[in-house]
């Protein structure tokens, strides 16, 4: 039986002496147009250890040169000084969410060989969204000389039998505690507990059950290939890891499997937990003229001749608030048909810059202000995922959020990958 999560060596900052609540920071991909969020976490870790010195907010990323070697630097401190390895292990994670509800998970190493975030990848670990080839080379840049890795990745599994997790939550309280504390800027608590050798054998059979022969012809249907992890989070911080191996198996060859780096520390999340849910996540184009921008898409949305059926989405600026309509559309999601037109504006509009947005009030704040423009839409079922990626690739990029910013994954558990 192969062993498609496995345990790992994790790094834990002592929380005798160190604050888990200044530790953990949010991922990086997130608040990416309000560098006030960032100032406010940076006023709160003041000189403790924090995360925050070992990742590169994306808002950041322009300042990459001067702030990478510091992270290297922390990284190095970090690894002598705050953190303690715990040989082997795989960690059940009890995530309170902002909204009250208990999001449970497991964490632990991937096999980069199987995944592939291509699209039409038939791999076991799959990209659910397209991956944008140009942002991998600015976190590359961080990854090639960084000591340690900090996942933010989040991977799901389809199993509605609930045969994997939560098995293990249910004698959660027999495990040994690894870190409890409550999360900083409204991200709400966290607890995690160390799986016994019991609990992982368990996760193993349970994982491969998941991909057998009958029970994916069964689900799926025919002519799919077996889909195990699907990226919920974090796609492109995995493809960066995934990029870093193969830049090692191109100067070490066959030695490269037995390199650290060949495996990546991710958390798995059942698609079908109550408490996760799925939300669009929106755009908003900076540097426009409003104006200019909804002519042009109410243009694009005449000359639609595709068969889907018919869509919507709003509108938003400082001066302005409606709904467009796309009547033929070529794409089945709105998101699909939306972000067609965004690309292409954007292409013959160099100046004009995108970003993308959790949460329809920091979308309404953002399209207010002057030369900008942003658009609110529904989002997709989350039991259609699966399904979606497996019979039709990699979805729009930024199709999907899991929860509201506040909850996605904070920075907790290190590995060391050179």
């Amino acid at each position: 039986m192969s062993a498609y999560f496995l345990p790992s060596d994790i790094l834990l900052p002592d929380l005798e002496r160190v604050s888990g609540t200044a530790w953990s920071v949010v991922a990086c991909d997130q608040y990416t147009s309000e560098p006030e969020y960032w100032a406010q976490v940076e006023g709160e870790v003041g000189d403790a250890p924090s995360t925050l010195r070992l990742i590169l907010p994306e808002v950041f990323l322009k300042e990459s040169a001067a702030r990478v070697p510091q992270i290297n630097s922390a990284m190095q401190d970090y690894y002598c000084n705050v953190l303690v390895r715990h040989q082997s292990s795989m960690i059940y994670v009890e995530r309170t969410q902002s909204d009250g509800k208990i999001r449970r998970g497991l964490v632990g190493m991937i096999d980069l060989e199987q995944y592939d975030y291509n699209k039409g990848s038939r791999s076991l670990i799959r990209a659910t969204e397209g991956t944008v080839l140009d942002r991998i080379p600015p976190r590359l840049a961080v990854r090639r000389d960084a000591l340690l890795e900090l996942p933010h990745v989040m991977l799901l599994i389809d199993d509605p039998e609930r045969t994997v997790i939560e098995p293990i939550a249910a004698r959660a309280a027999r495990l040994p505690l690894a870190y409890s504390f409550p999360l900083m800027q409204g991200g709400g608590a966290i607890t995690g507990r160390f799986v016994d050798s019991v609990g992982v054998g368990r996760i193993t059979n349970a994982l491969s059950n998941l991909i057998e022969p009958e029970r994916v012809r069964a689900r799926y249907g025919e002519g799919v290939a077996p889909l195990l992890f699907a990226v919920g989070d974090g796609n492109h911080s995995l493809a960066t890891a995934k990029a870093a191996y193969e830049q090692i198996k191109a100067a070490h060859g066959d030695a490269a499997l037995y390199h650290p780096a060949r495996y990546a520390l991710a958390e798995v999340v059942n698609l079908h937990d109550e408490a996760l849910e799925f939300e669009p996540i929106y755009r908003v184009l900076f540097n426009v003229e409003p104006d200019d921008v909804l002519a042009r898409l109410e243009q694009y949305s005449f000359a639609l001749e595709g068969d889907f059926a018919p869509q919507q989405a709003r509108f938003l600026s400082a001066g302005r608030r409606g709904t467009m309509h796309f009547g033929r559309p070529n794409e089945p999601l709105v998101v699909g048909t939306l972000q067609k037109f965004i690309d292409a504006y954007l292409a013959e509009h160099p100046e004009a810059e995108v970003d993308y947005i959790h949460g329809t009030r920091a979308t309404e704040t953002l399209a207010a202000k002057e030369r900008a423009v942003g658009f609110l839409f529904s989002g997709m079922e989350k039991d259609q995922l699966f399904e979606a990626v497996m019979r039709g690739g990699a979805l729009p990029r930024k199709t999907f959020s899991m929860g509201h910013a506040a909850d996605k994954r904070y920075y907790l558990e290190c590995r060391r990958i050179k």
